[in-house]
């Protein structure tokens, strides 16, 4: 059996579109190949369980229990992708946990892929955390998402070693309009007919960026 992917998605700012990556990940692999299971470690509403609550569980890892309940449902090569919305506030102690475990070595015996989807900011926090990640993970496993929404101009240099994924800024307007608690991303390809729409365009090119990682993925663990 082929390894299975945990998309670690996080920031340690709030509000720089974490949940929203996460939602159009979920929806991209669901419409994919059929099944995806998202956690959702947020304090803050509405988060990926107000927007997809079947597909969606909530977690924590505030304790031992709440962590290794997590990790016994993340860490299963089931052939099922994950993925985690990793709320700001539970990145120090979810990363401290991944370091104590050992999670690449364990991933690696468990035939599971984790790859981190940081949420790039401008700030020194983010900077900081960043390098604590190329410390403790490979290079191949941490992707730099550039949000155009929240980081207007240059990423930080640092941040340039990494594979970059980039999210265009939709107008405000068509933002208000996906972050209802109703709004679909494959309902809306679906039943839109026409493509040349600027949120038809924005939902295909990123479904087409997932698509393109997942295959790279693939061949680095071929």
């Amino acid at each position: 059996m082929s390894s299975t992917p945990v998309y670690i998605i996080c920031s340690p700012r709030p509000q720089v579109g974490k949940t929203l990556i996460a939602r159009l990940l979920s929806e991209f692999l669901l419409l994919k190949n059929g099944a995806v299971l998202s956690f959702d470690i947020n304090l803050k509403e509405p988060s990926l369980l107000d927007y997809l609550p079947r597909i969606t569980e909530t977690a924590d890892v505030i304790d031992t229990y709440g962590k290794m309940q997590l990790m016994d449902r993340v860490i299963v090569n089931d052939g099922i992708a994950k993925v985690i919305d990793l709320g700001y506030h539970a990145f120090d102690e979810f990363f401290k946990m991944c370091d104590e475990i050992g999670l690449m070595k364990e991933a690696l015996r468990r035939r599971v892929a984790p790859v981190i989807l940081f949420v790039a900011d401008t700030d020194r926090v983010s900077v900081r955390s960043y390098q604590m990640l190329e410390g403790l993970m490979p290079p191949n496993a941490l992707v730099v998402i550039d949000n155009e929404f929240v980081v207007r101009g240059e990423l930080p240099p640092a941040m340039t070693r990494s594979r970059i994924l980039r999210l265009r800024a939709l107008p405000v307007f068509l933002k208000t309009y996906i972050d209802r608690l109703s709004f679909s991303f494959t309902g809306y390809l679906r039943q839109e007919k026409d493509s040349s729409t600027e949120l038809h365009q924005w939902i295909r090119k990123n479904y087409t960026t997932f698509r393109d990682l997942e295959l790279s993925m693939l061949l680095q663990r071929s």
